[in-house]
Parts: C-alpha cells; sequence; structure tokens
C-alpha cells in the first residue's frame, strides 16, 4: 500500500507540474496576442498572416484546453481515489502507462478497442460519402 501512495504522490506532482506549464504557456500567448494588436503600420500582408496565425493558435487552444481538463480530472480521480483504475473495464491501468500518460483514463487494452472502433466507424463514413458522391461513376467526367 506504501508503494501506491508513493505512486500517487508521484503521479500528483507530475500532474501540477504539467497543470503549471499549460497555464503559463496560455499565460505568455495572451502576452503575445495583447502585443502584436499594438502594433500600428501593418500592411495586408501582415494581417493576413496574423489572421492565419490566430486560425491556427484558436485551433491549439482546444487542445490545450482539452489537456488542461484531462490533467484536472487526472487530479480530481488523485483525490477521489478512483486514479489509475481504467474507467472502461475498471482494471488497475499499469503503472508504466500513467508514467507516460499520467492522465490516461484508459488501460493500453481498452484504449486499443476505441481506437479500433474509431478506425471502423471512420472508415464506415468514408465508404457511405463515397457511395453518396457517386464513386465509380468516374467516366461521367469525360
Amino acid at each position: 500500500m506504501a508503494v501506491r501512495k508513493v505512486f500517487l504522490k508521484q503521479a500528483k506532482e507530475k500532474l501540477s507540474a504539467m497543470k503549471d506549464e499549460v497555464l503559463r504557456g496560455i499565460e505568455a500567448d495572451l502576452r503575445e496576442g495583447r502585443e502584436a494588436d499594438k502594433d500600428e503600420g501593418r500592411d495586408t500582408y501582415d494581417v493576413a498572416s496574423e489572421e492565419r496565425d490566430r486560425e491556427i493558435n484558436f485551433l491549439l487552444s482546444d487542445r490545450v484546453r482539452e489537456k488542461l481538463q484531462a490533467i484536472e480530472q487526472a487530479l480530481e480521480r488523485i483525490e477521489d481515489k478512483t486514479y489509475g483504475i481504467c474507467e472502461s473495464c475498471g482494471e488497475e491501468i499499469n503503472q508504466e502507462r500513467l508514467k507516460a500518460m499520467p492522465f490516461t483514463r484508459l488501460c493500453v487494452q481498452c484504449q486499443s478497442e476505441r481506437e479500433a472502433e474509431a478506425r471502423r466507424m471512420r472508415r464506415g463514413d468514408d465508404l457511405a460519402a463515397f457511395r453518396r458522391i457517386g464513386g465509380g461513376d468516374a467516366d461521367e467526367e469525360t
């Protein structure tokens, strides 16, 4: 039992450090955005480039928000003593996996099954779209 307590303490410290790092990155991005807004005398290319950068940052910030949320949820699971338990099968998640991905919710087996299912679903969606478009009727264009 003492080994588990040590592991949980280490996981909590690592997750807290990750959270701090993500928050520092968000703060730096906000400061950078405010600084960029102050620049005057920009030409059309500068404005277009800035807009593209904002779009990319918006997409990245969605990922950052998801990561921050996953970290916070992992910290909550440590507090309520469910950390390290697979949310799908209820088995204990391997500690090496938790060290590599401290905010994971699934064991390797369940994660693999979910990814395989997602691939099957995507393949089915792709096939349905292909049929709707009329895949195979390439001769119509000639």
